[in-house]
């Protein structure tokens, strides 16, 4: 599909969805007047949850740039914020606060977009979430994205002019799925997409890309010379609207816990299947629902954490 083409059918399904508010393009939307939180009553009791402490830091750790702790349990020291107009992305839903990341992050996710536009495969990135101005647990949404280290990119094309704040608040990224979750749907999915994500998986620093199981089949596919690039791309629950991608830990930090090494192979094999079984897909729900789990406190957190969250 012509990249030009791609654009036009992006951004028809795009304004589709943001007019008819379709069940089916559901994403949580912005506001164009956020309004901040109120101050906590005791934000010293040590049973305060983090994502209240986190949640409320409007702005960066005036410290050197540092990731304490693990993708899903730790702070970020010195963040930088994404600027929300770039040569080859855009910001969306500003009103979280969310475009902060370590600054090794932000040369990884500024590279793949101006890669992606320089090689005529991707007009442009679009931005989701990255972590909040100090990083930690999340008032909603992810589990991760707590160190700068993780970002997600939508799959829908930058258009080719200036989102309004609106538009940005408002507008849903495109489901990728065919309606029965088992497949890419053919009449949206492109080589174009393939690409972008296969840039951001070749960058050296990446250590993850987290996909929908049905867009990692559609990965699978690619017949060209080198799939190395597809162990780091791994089938996640969700993540059929974007992609998730998660850098290595900067070698200068030890402080950064890293993760695993990923699996041996290109993850296409028997391990892939597992994710289109009726039990995955149409799960039942438990006979005892589970208790919900605590939420995480500052005591959980690597040390360091509170000397981030009381810098000024």
């Amino acid at each position: 599909m012509a990249l030009r083409r791609m654009e036009l059918l992006a951004m028809s399904l795009l304004y589709g969805a943001l007019m008819a508010a379709a069940p089916a393009f559901a994403q949580d939307k912005g506001t164009v007047n956020p309004k901040p939180l109120p101050p906590l009553a005791n934000p010293n009791d040590p049973a305060t949850p983090a994502k209240q402490l986190f949640g409320r830091a409007a702005s960066a750790a005036n410290l050197e740039a540092r990731s304490f702790g693990h993708y899903a349990k730790g702070c970020l020291a010195g963040g930088r914020a994404l600027p929300v107009d770039g040569d080859a992305w855009q910001v969306m839903r500003l009103s979280r606060n969310r475009n902060w990341a370590h600054p090794a992050f932000l040369r990884v996710l500024e590279r793949i977009a101006r890669k992606g536009k320089s090689d005529g495969v991707w007009p442009g990135l679009l931005v989701g979430d990255l972590a909040q101005p100090r990083g930690g647990p999340m008032l909603t949404g992810h589990a991760s994205h707590q160190i700068g280290l993780d970002g997600d990119v939508w799959l829908t094309p930058m258009p080719a002019r200036t989102l309004s704040r609106l538009e940005r608040e408002e507008t849903s990224a495109i489901d990728m799925l065919r309606r029965d979750k088992k497949d890419v749907d053919p009449k949206i999915w492109s080589d174009n997409h393939l690409a972008i994500i296969k840039i951001a998986a070749q960058q050296p620093e990446v250590e993850r890309i987290f996909v929908n199981a049905g867009i990692k089949k559609a990965l699978c596919r690619y017949h060209g010379r080198d799939r190395s690039w597809l162990s780091k791309v791994r089938p996640m629950w969700g993540h059929n609207y974007h992609f998730h991608i998660r850098i290595s830990c900067p070698s200068s930090e030890a402080s950064c816990e890293p993760q695993s090494p990923p699996a041996a192979g290109d993850g296409c094999g028997r391990e892939l299947d597992w994710w289109f079984t009726d039990a995955v897909l149409n799960p039942k729900p438990p006979k005892t629902p589970p208790k919900p789990k605590p939420p995480m406190t500052m005591a959980e957190l690597p040390n360091e954490c509170r000397m981030v969250l009381n810098a000024k």
